[in-house]
């Protein structure tokens, strides 16, 4: 059995290299170089998002895909979603299971993810859609951690007052290991932290680990694009500082019990606490 990853040298993509890896599964790692070192993979692929083609061969007769879109401009990701729904519809895997890293999906709202997700529903091929809504990753950015550390300060975009299930990088890697074994499992599948928790409450967490006074700060989608575009390019950073400005109108985002990984898989996120032991930090 033959598990397709891609972004295996990515932070999504290696903890589900690490999590098949550690079941007894065979992976090949789609990666931009063929010389890349994949640790747990049997195979390393050079594979393009931009050629249907190669995506296709690299699909064709493998028990599992994951997907997600990488972070750089809209546009260029619009015409990677409908390559991958190509290449699957050209391919049929067995299965494939698409995490959102956090965009929207609703058709109505629009979005590269959106239509990565409906031309997997509409492809045939068995399928799942892992929902995430903020990564305990995006804290660890040079930016904020730095503050933390520094000035007893957690600087994020979020209001205040606004409840989000945060969620890291290794419980995306459980979902997806259990959904490739769980092929009765279709649709939409939130991971994240229930009850959902504010910024306040990820700096308690953060000084109580740190055995220091930390306070949260928000700030402006704005002065967020300033931090993040040195590291993801003005592009990119762009479109996440209109994502976070798209959340300032919502009341929270938080997920739902009924469609969520604890629910449906029987996995329980980490908390923030056992994340940052987990990562050793």
């Amino acid at each position: 059995m033959t598990y397709v990853i891609h972004g295996a040298t990515g932070a999504q993509g290696a903890p589900v290299v690490s999590a098949l890896a550690a079941a007894g599964k065979s992976v090949t790692a789609l990666t931009r170089t063929a010389d890349a070192a994949v640790d747990g993979a049997q195979r390393v692929v050079a594979v393009g998002y931009g050629s249907t083609a190669e995506l296709t061969e690299a699909y064709r007769g493998a028990d599992g895909v994951f997907v997600h879109l990488p972070v750089v401009s809209e546009e260029d990701r619009m015409t990677y979603a409908r390559n991958i729904v190509a290449a699957v519809r050209a391919a049929r895997p067995a299965r494939v299971v698409f995490s959102t890293s956090g965009a929207p999906i609703d058709p109505e709202t629009g979005g590269a993810a959106a239509v990565l997700a409906d031309g997997l529903a509409g492809s045939g091929v068995s399928h799942a859609v892992i929902a995430p809504t903020f990564y305990l990753e995006n804290l660890l950015m040079p930016y904020v951690l730095d503050a933390v550390r520094e000035r007893g300060v957690l600087p994020y975009p979020i209001r205040v007052d606004f409840p989000a299930s945060w969620a890291s990088h290794l419980d995306i890697a459980d979902a997806v290991a259990a959904l490739f074994d769980r092929p009765d499992i279709t649709g939409v599948i939130s991971v994240g932290q229930y009850p959902a928790i504010t910024g306040p409450d990820l700096a308690e967490v953060f000084g109580a680990h740190f055995g220091k006074d930390v306070v949260f700060e928000q700030i402006t989608p704005e002065q967020f694009r300033s931090s993040v575009a040195p590291l993801l390019g003005e592009g990119p950073a762009v479109d996440v500082a209109g994502f976070y400005a798209a959340m300032s109108t919502l009341p929270h985002r938080s997920i739902t019990p009924a469609d969520s990984a604890q629910k449906l898989l029987g996995i329980t996120p980490r908390t923030t606490g056992q994340w940052l032991t987990d990562i050793g930090l």
